[in-house]
C-alpha cells in the first residue's frame, strides 16, 4: 500500500489521485484533478456515488439539478473555493470559460441530499495555533462541507494554508478515518515534509498524501513558501470523522501549555 504519490497530467488534461482500487485503495475515494481549457466540458455524477467539484482556479459555469452558478477563482492563495455537492444520480457539468484547474472527489454513497453550490464566502478562512508552539503552526483553515454540514454524507471536503516555514496538523495528530492531502507551492521550486507514521517525504507541488486511518501526519513547509492542501477525508460507516475526531499524540501535548 502506498502513502505517497507524485503524479502527472495526462494528454486529456487529467491527473489520478486515488482510485476504488489499486495502490491507493485505502483511501475509498476516486479523486482527479483536471485542467480544463475555455470551451472544455467536464460531465460529473454517477448512480452510487456522491461527488463534490473543487475550483482551485479559473472560470467556469457550475450546473446541477437545477443550479448553476458563474464561479472564478483567481488561484488558491488569494481567493476562497467555489464547489459543488451533490448526491447519487445528479448529473453536472463544468464548462470552462477561461483555463481553469478543478478537483472532482468521488465516493460510494447510496443516501440521498440537496444539491448545493458552496461561494466562498460559504467557506471562510479561519486562522488556527495562532501563538502556540512557538508560532509557527499557524495555518488558514476552511470547510467546505463535513458531517456538521451534511450527515448523509460519507466524505469532507476543506482546504488549508500554511504560513510560511510553518507546520500544519499539529501536534502531531490521527483519526480511524482515511484522508487525502493535495498539495500546491506558491513557487514551482517550492516545498515541504509529509510525514505519514515513521515515513517522512518531499511534498512538492501537485504531490499528494495518502494517509490510512490510524497514521499520524503532521506536515510542514520550508520558510519561504507557502503550501496550500487540499484535504479530503472518507467517514468510515458508523464512525464519522468530526472535528472532535483529532486524536493528538500523547507524549506531545505537553506543548499546549509550554511557553516558548
Amino acid at each position: 500500500m502506498k502513502v505517497f504519490g507524485y503524479p502527472t497530467f495526462d494528454e486529456n488534461g487529467e491527473e489520478i489521485l486515488s482510485e476504488y482500487t489499486g495502490e491507493y485503495a485505502a483511501m475509498l475515494m476516486d479523486v482527479r484533478v483536471y485542467r480544463m481549457k475555455a470551451g472544455d466540458v467536464r460531465e460529473f455524477g454517477r448512480d452510487g456515488e456522491e461527488v463534490a467539484v473543487l475550483l482551485m482556479s479559473g472560470a467556469v459555469t457550475f450546473e446541477l439539478d437545477g443550479l448553476s452558478a458563474e464561479a472564478t477563482r483567481k488561484d488558491v492563495w488569494t481567493e476562497g473555493p467555489w464547489a459543488t455537492h451533490s448526491a447519487t444520480g445528479v448529473k453536472g457539468t463544468v464548462t470552462a470559460k477561461a483555463d481553469s484547474e478543478i478537483l472532482i472527489q468521488y465516493t460510494k454513497n447510496e443516501k440521498t441530499f440537496e444539491s448545493k453550490i458552496f461561494k466562498p464566502e460559504d467557506c471562510p478562512w479561519k486562522y488556527s495555533s495562532v501563538g502556540k508552539f512557538g508560532n509557527v503552526a499557524k495555518r488558514r483553515v476552511n470547510t467546505v462541507f463535513d458531517y456538521e454540514h451534511e450527515p448523509n454524507s460519507n466524505m469532507v471536503l476543506g482546504e488549508v494554508l500554511n504560513d510560511r516555514g510553518n507546520w500544519s496538523g499539529y501536534l502531531p495528530h490521527k483519526h480511524p478515518q482515511p484522508e487525502l492531502y493535495y498539495f500546491k507551492f506558491d513557487r514551482p521550486e517550492g516545498f515541504g515534509a509529509s510525514f505519514v507514521g515513521d515515513e517522512v517525504f518531499k511534498s512538492v507541488d501537485n504531490s499528494y498524501s495518502a494517509i490510512p486511518g490510524g497514521r499520524v501526519h503532521p506536515q510542514a513547509v520550508a520558510p519561504g513558501y507557502q503550501m496550500y492542501t487540499v484535504w479530503m477525508i472518507r467517514h468510515l460507516d458508523g464512525n464519522p470523522w468530526l472535528q472532535t475526531s483529532r486524536f493528538e499524540e500523547p507524549e506531545y501535548m505537553w506543548m499546549h501549555d509550554a511557553q516558548f
